[in-house]
């Protein structure tokens, strides 16, 4: 399981906390955040991409999610858990027959305009 993968770079923190009815994982605390979850298409791919403000954790939600991680090609299982530090390359493709959805959870400035496309079959690289 990746459930600890970590990069080169700093990774806030991760709680996870054991309650009389269960438990509660806690990703960010008192930190600039944004929180979003990606949904991909079956047969759908993002860009080939890095960022230069922001750190990336993932955490994976559904099976028929392949993670393209620098030179490394994974198929993480629902639950595991995908640090990735500003300037790593990264791709997120829906290769199951359903959608495939992450839970995207950004450090640092985000903005939409930091995404450095390095390949992409939709044609959104800039020359």
């Amino acid at each position: 399981m990746i459930e600890d993968m970590h990069l080169e770079g700093n990774r806030p923190p991760h709680l996870k906390v054991d309650k009389p009815w269960g438990c509660f994982e806690q990703y960010t605390h008192n930190l600039t955040s944004t929180v979003k979850i990606i949904a991909v298409s079956p047969g759908g791919r993002l860009s080939s991409q890095y960022h230069h403000r922001r750190d990336e954790l993932w955490v994976i939600l559904d099976r028929g999610t392949e993670v393209e991680l620098g030179e490394k090609v994974l198929r993480p299982e629902p639950g595991e858990k995908l640090f990735i530090p500003r300037g790593t390359v990264h791709r997120l493709s829906g290769v199951g027959e359903e959608e495939a959805r992450v839970l995207e959870v950004s450090f640092g400035e985000f903005d939409e305009e930091d995404i450095v496309r390095l390949e992409d079959v939709y044609g959104r690289v800039e020359p």
